[in-house]
């Protein structure tokens, strides 16, 4: 039999209840505690057992601040599940609409790692700008909220790198925060998670290095079946989408609630929602099973009886996908009322009604892309006094191309809600090679178009593509100052919330020597204006009858001049929209010629981006009325919805201030 050396050893426990003595003194209890809680293992928790358990919600960044509880949005448990390192799940896509709680059940993710399941994270939001303010409003108070988490996530001294803005350093792990604008960011470290929010708003490229997606995924390669990515979005356009390509691929769940009625599983489709004209308190929705009216009150119920069925086979064993709408939200966030509401809103809105099919709805927007034939703009055009600008103009922008031996330039006028004339069409023969071209150009910059209101306007921005022989216009652009010209790139894609970007500084060449950070050069998402542009033209117009009753032209309305001849109408509408299969398989939208020449589409894509560098899409209310004010276009008596009065009627309007058009020199 084993007997003890010597009883003097200190690493001999006690033997015989002789020797109780040994652990007779002060803190004795806590440090066996202490021994016992070490040789515990870690509850066996989900992600959303953890949350209920673990979460508490600050008011700093939730609408319903104390513990968080996964009943309140149940579609979520089984989402947040597949995120728990027992699962072999190894992909998660969620394509949703807004206010259905994806944020905060990522959030839980991420707190999860940090207390049960620690290892390197990477959480990637669409900029850096907004990594760091996700970091301020939700990851901050995620951590000081959570004593577990507070008490693993160093705190944020000066001295201390472990906690930064971007950084959150905890035992076992790392949180890394960027941009997936930022390459070095996305390849700056290896990660067993990656969390990838609101993929439809990433940049095509990161620092032009490759799609920022693909980037981040090349981080977790290394820990094989052990790593997880969960991607989520909001949907965007049909065949841009990534959260609508990743959802595809995958199994393409969907959330089935029973009926209250007749117990009929079915998910909710927003053609099911009904409700009297007019009366959006009335909608209901009716059951696909039996056509029996469910009151909203019943949605609690059919949440927690509901369940996630796959309907398609996932490409990818380990990748799930999720959708879910915003007919799911719960009680008290967004009711069937207000999404009734919100969409009789949209009508008649192209944007607002592809709002609502992203954000409510979390479907992808189809840009039909479909030209208008040039014979039906032709019957359209308009009369008014050649070269004047109409009542409704109120400054002047510019559109140049420059091909091998001219340069052609379109003159636009700009109104409220950006209502757009033709102005003047000008050709100046000669390339870029020769110099009495870039004259011609120069005098046009100096030259005034009359108004209907007897001003005289010039051209408050010329926009100029860089496209063919860059350097020769890079130097004229230069020599004629920045605040009136602009030199432009065109690029493909489509970029709604920033379709201009810029500027960025290039160098540049003057007389054989190199200027660094010579030009400005503003980059120019040309899908987006040029779908604009087309759903410009096929706005309904008033009959003359309405216009003899008041009725205006609806905002964006396009007006063609009775002398613009057939071959620049059909370089107008030179181009539609297709939908084209990459080697992989994948959808995207591209844009293709129908005729060879397209310099009147691109002309008007220069000068809608010149409206947009002067900050017309921008502009409150107040400067569109200087600028009326100036031009004496503004009667006093405006409707309450602020609709200008259609020329006819005297001016009245008092000036105001001088400040907009006058100081930049446009009148």
């Amino acid at each position: 039999m084993y007997a003890p050396t010597s009883t003097n050893s200190p690493r001999s426990g006690p033997t015989s209840g002789d020797d109780d003595g040994l652990i007779d003194f002060d803190g004795a209890g806590e440090i066996l505690r202490a021994w016992g809680n070490g040789l515990r293992p870690d509850p066996d928790l989900t992600v959303s057992e953890w949350a209920d358990r673990h979460r508490l919600l600050s008011g700093r960044a939730s609408a319903e601040p104390g513990r968080y509880r996964t009943v309140r949005t149940p579609y979520m448990r089984e989402i947040m599940d597949r995120l728990s390192p027992g699962d072999p799940t190894q992909r998660i896509v969620f394509m949703k609409a807004a206010q259905v709680g994806a944020t905060e059940a990522g959030n839980n993710w991420i707190g999860f790692a940090i207390h049960q399941a620690p290892g390197p994270m990477l959480a990637v939001q669409p900029t850096v700008e907004l990594a760091k303010r996700n970091s301020r409003q939700r990851i901050d108070p995620l951590i000081d909220e959570s004593p577990e988490l507070r008490e693993r996530v160093k705190p944020a001294r000066s001295r201390d790198a472990g906690n930064t803005m971007l950084s959150k350093e905890f035992a076992g792990g790392i949180l890394i925060m960027t941009g997936a604008n930022s390459a070095v960011g996305l390849r700056s470290t290896p990660a067993r998670y990656i969390f990838l929010d609101e993929v439809d708003a990433y940049p095509a490229s990161a620092d032009e290095e490759g799609d920022p997606v693909t980037l981040a995924e090349a981080r977790s390669l290394t820990f094989a079946h052990r790593r997880k990515v969960l991607l989520v979005s909001t949907p965007t356009i049909r065949g841009l989408s990534r959260i609508e390509r990743e959802y595809e691929a995958s199994d393409q769940r969907r959330f089935f609630v029973p009926c209250p009625q007749c117990g009929h599983a079915q998910w909710l489709k927003f053609d099911r929602l009904r409700w009297q004209k007019g009366r959006p308190e009335t909608a209901e929705y009716h059951c696909e099973g039996c056509d029996a009216a469910i009151a909203e009150h019943h949605k609690t119920a059919m949440l927690e009886g509901g369940e996630w069925r796959a309907t398609a086979t996932a490409a990818d064993p380990t990748t799930v996908g999720y959708h879910l709408s915003a007919l799911y939200s719960p009680i008290g966030w967004l009711s069937w009322e207000r999404i009734v509401r919100s969409w009789e809103a949209a009508q008649g809105s192209d944007e607002a009604i592809k709002a609502f099919r992203n954000t409510i709805l979390g479907e992808t927007w189809v840009e039909t892309g479909e030209a208008p034939d040039w014979q039906r703009l032709y019957d359209r055009r308009e009369r008014w006094k050649s070269g004047t600008v109409p009542a409704g103009g109120l400054f002047l922008t510019a559109g140049a191309d420059v091909q091998k031996d001219r340069i052609e330039v379109d003159v636009w006028a700009w109104g409220r809600g950006l209502e757009s004339w033709l102005v003047d069409h000008v050709v100046i023969e000669g390339g870029p090679d020769r110099h009495d071209a870039w004259s011609e150009l120069t005098a046009l910059l100096d030259r005034s178009w009359p108004h209907e209101r007897r001003a005289h306007l010039r051209i408050a921005r010329l926009a100029i593509d860089t496209g063919y022989e860059a350097p020769a216009v890079y130097s004229w652009s230069r020599a004629q100052g920045f605040a009136q010209v602009s030199p432009v790139k065109g690029v493909e894609g489509f970029n709604r919330s920033s379709p201009v970007s810029g500027p960025t500084f290039v160098d540049a060449t003057e007389g054989g020597k190199r200027l660094r950070r010579g030009a400005r050069l503003w980059t120019v998402a040309v899908s987006t204006f040029k779908a604009e542009t087309y759903r410009f033209l096929r706005l309904a117009r008033p009959t003359e009858e309405e216009m003899a009753d008041g009725a205006a032209f609806p905002p964006g309305s396009v007006h063609l001049p009775h002398w613009v001849e057939n071959e620049w109408l059909k370089q107008f509408v030179a181009e539609q929209l297709v939908t084209v299969r990459t080697k992989r398989g994948f959808a995207r939208l591209e844009w293709q010629k129908l005729r060879e020449r397209n310099e009147a589409l691109d002309c008007r894509v220069y000068a809608r981006a010149a409206a947009w560098i002067a900050g017309a899409d921008r502009w409150p209310d107040e400067k569109w009325r200087d600028l009326e004010d100036q031009l004496g276009a503004a009667p006093t008596d405006t409707d309450p919805a602020g609709q200008i009065n259609r020329p006819g009627q005297a001016p009245q309007g008092k000036r105001r201030s001088d400040w907009l058009g006058r100081r930049e020199g446009w009148f």
